[in-house]
């Protein structure tokens, strides 16, 4: 098994980046949901109510700013610098501190989205996972999702329309496996990280807005598919969410080796 892809989303639900290597940090890959857009109140909002924010593109340049960029708009670019405002911040029920401060930025969002919002660098702050105590991002609930290639294999092979892994927003993809593998492993490394699986990951409406277009699919697929054969305890799972119990350099063709799993293999 190796690891075949890599991303980041630097925005929350904005496009993912596809890396050739990436730094592991307990709070995800480095720039990983360092940037959130949130309602005045420090509420997030995401592609699940605002489905245009899976065409904005964001990248770290060489200075340290950051450039957004998306249909429509003249590029942004915003520094960390000018983040120096502790305000609070909310994604679902947990509540926590990120910082604000950059005027134009904030414009460049609104003119964007249509609607009042700002948007907030996570700083040096971050969120824990109360089940697990490890910090995070700006991600819903776990630093790390991970899917197979032969899982996105059998789902395509059940849609009349294929779908790609960035209608999933995975941070890791890994291939030489079979379908739905990585449900049963608990514990994986890929080259020199160790990473623990927490749970499966439930999925949402977000699933079926296209990456490119922002369009929803009006025969709701791929989740409409999904529910028919992924349905478990916990949801409608793809992937699975994982934490990394050491820090490290990933990069694509890492031999992923599994260390403990709940099915035997010879």
């Amino acid at each position: 098994m190796a690891l075949t892809q890599l991303f980041v989303h630097p925005l929350k639900s904005c496009r993912g980046n596809a890396l050739q290597r990436a730094e592991v940090t307990p709070q995800g890959l480095r720039d990983d949901r360092v940037w959130l857009a949130s309602r005045a109140d420090g509420q997030f909002i995401s592609a699940r109510s605002h489905p245009r924010l899976v065409q904005v593109g964001v990248t770290r340049q060489d200075d340290g700013q950051w450039c957004f960029t998306a249909p429509g708009m003249p590029p942004l670019l915003t520094s960390p610098a000018d983040y120096r405002q502790r305000v609070p911040a909310t994604v679902w029920k947990s509540a926590f501190s990120a910082l604000h401060g950059d005027a134009a930025a904030d414009a460049w969002l609104i003119h964007y989205l249509g609607e009042p919002l700002q948007l907030l660098w996570l700083g040096d702050s971050s969120r824990v996972q109360k089940t697990t105590a490890d910090t995070l991002s700006f991600a819903d609930g776990y630093p790390y999702l991970l899917l197979s290639e032969a899982s996105l294999l059998d789902l395509n092979s059940r849609l009349a329309q294929p779908v790609t892994m960035r209608h999933f927003r995975p941070n890791l993809v890994v291939d030489d496996t079979f379908a739905f593998e990585e449900d049963e492993w608990r514990r994986f490394r890929i080259g020199a990280v160790e990473f623990e699986v927490v749970s499966r990951c439930t999925r949402c409406v977000l699933t079926t807005v296209d990456p490119d277009s922002a369009q929803p699919d009006p025969q709701r697929q791929p989740l409409a598919t999904l529910l028919g054969y992924r349905r478990l305890e916990e949801g409608v799972c793809f992937g699975v969410n994982v934490i990394a119990r050491n820090s490290g350099t990933l990069q694509l063709g890492d031999a992923v080796e599994v260390l403990d799993s709940a099915l035997a293999f010879d």
